[in-house]
């Protein structure tokens, strides 16, 4: 350390005003929109490919584009964000451009046999049809897309918000979320069982319902990101460095004068102790996650209507494709709910004690699906897996909050990001071999190994030094 970073000490810096509850709810509008879009995909991709040809042990392969450009994409758009300054501001150029090549993916991914052709249809590279790389293609367009709008938000609400109002603009994101992916999840049920669209569409198709859906999905997303762009206003250079102190201002300064990289590096090595006790928390937690969405609709083809695993083609597969969803969108209701309590239920207990019921939630939920044969009952399995996911996308960025410095705001917030990309990409490697291998391609077993995992993700949330009791006593470490 430099004898000037040595000398100098914490000054007083200037606190961000509080804002109101609308202006709260503009800075997360466009995730909303974006939600809408994650949300097709996860209910979505694995039918599509599997649609297109995929084998139940394949499809794992294919998800490892989301995580895997997570990785790459997130600390850059981080890194990048904190030293722009433009027209549009610092976090708004970047998610702009991702909602723009997101909604081409949303519209081009459920056409990839048309992108194809019939001259491709019958050709093959490394074993893989033409129509089924197509659409890996496009689900990775997707995956970039996503990855570049939604560090900004998150960081967005950092920027933008005095630390006292941290969890508040958290838990609104959360409920803003969530409404996206209820939106989302429930379209293709919706247009059938509503309008009657149909949900099967013959062997290498992709079902109408779901197509509009993503079409739907495509001009929502576009509409909710220019609704935020339009309406938010971020600070200026000189009013952020008016809420830094000198040693903020002195990190900003390295900040800009080291490459993108290195400093990425340097940050990710140097990541206050609590980032790295949540980081175990986060890659128990999003391992399980990865695991609902790439083999749910797998899992309740052959346990719930016991279809044979290889059976990716028949009107009866697309219909559990279709519960999926109906599920998917019912957990985010319960996650949307949930949202409501978290603030309320923080201030009386703890963020960590939050964390660790919403988790327990979760793993037991997603173990019952398993246990639960009536698929009538199922949407009961959704309540703790809802708690879970509205605590995942809240908590543990308000307990991370704190401990950042202003200045590092998007990089931390992209690093942080390695601990949900990281353990998808592990899930994407060894998930197919393990359901292939030890279940025969029956996927509910590994459903409820995820179910474990959350639990025990759980436990790590105790590590974290604040009290379970009393979040006025806040220890940072």
């Amino acid at each position: 350390m430099s004898s000037t970073k040595q000398a100098l000490k914490p000054s007083a810096s200037k606190e961000k005003p509080k804002l109101g509850m609308g202006s709260i709810i503009n800075l997360s509008m466009g995730f909303m929109g974006i939600q809408m879009g994650f949300g097709l995909q996860n209910g979505n991709a694995s039918r599509i490919l599997a649609n297109y040809g995929a084998d139940v042990h394949q499809l794992s392969w294919f998800w490892i584009v989301a995580p895997l450009t997570g990785l790459i994409v997130q600390p850059i758009i981080g890194h990048m964000g904190d030293n722009t300054w433009g027209k549009l501001g610092r976090r708004k150029p970047y998610f702009l451009i991702g909602a723009i090549l997101a909604a081409l993916g949303l519209i081009f991914l459920p056409n990839a046999n048309i992108v194809a052709g019939e001259g491709m249809t019958a050709a093959d590279f490394l074993g893989i049809s033409a129509i089924l790389w197509i659409g890996i293609a496009f689900l990775a367009l997707m995956d970039v897309s996503f990855n570049i709008s939604m560090e900004p938000f998150r960081a967005l609400v950092g920027d933008m918000l005095p630390a006292s109002q941290g969890t508040l603009g958290f838990s609104v994101q959360t409920i803003l979320i969530g409404a996206g992916a209820i939106i989302g999840s429930f379209l293709p049920w919706v247009l059938t069982n509503w309008f009657d669209v149909a949900n099967y569409a013959g062997e290498g198709m992709v079902a109408p319902n779901v197509i509009w859906s993503f079409y739907f999905g495509a001009a929502i997303l576009m509409f909710t990101i220019l609704y935020t762009v339009i309406t938010v206003k971020e600070y200026p250079p000189e009013d952020f460095k008016k809420f830094q102190g000198e040693q903020d201002a002195a990190v900003e300064e390295e900040v800009s004068k080291s490459s993108a990289l290195a400093q990425i590096f340097k940050d990710a090595r140097e990541m206050p102790t609590r980032m790295k006790r949540l980081g175990w928390v986060q890659f128990f937690s999003w391992f399980a996650l990865f695991t609902m969405w790439v083999y749910t609709t797998s899992a309740l083809a052959t346990h719930h209507f016991e279809l044979s695993p290889d059976d990716t083609h028949s009107e009866t597969f697309n219909t559990a494709g279709d519960l999926q969803n109906f599920l998917f969108g019912w957990y985010n209701v319960f996650a949307l709910i949930f949202a409501f309590l978290l603030n309320p239920i923080a201030k009386v207990t703890s963020r960590k004690f939050v964390h660790i019921l919403a988790l327990t939630c979760g793993g037991l939920g997603l173990i019952s699906l398993q246990l639960i044969e009536n698929t009538d009952y199922l949407v009961f399995s959704m309540v703790g897996i809802g708690f879970a996911w509205a605590s995942i996308l809240t908590m543990p960025y308000a307990l991370l909050l704190d401990s950042l410095p202003p200045a590092k705001m998007g990089v931390y917030m992209g690093i942080f990001n390695f601990f949900i990309v990281i353990p998808q990409i592990i899930n994407a490697l060894i998930g197919g071999p393990i359901v292939h291998a030890f279940f025969d391609d029956y996927a509910i077993y590994y459903l409820a190994f995820g179910g474990f995992l959350f639990i025990l993700a759980a436990l790590l949330t105790l590590r974290i030094k604040e009290p379970l009791f009393n979040e006025a006593k806040k220890l940072k470490q």
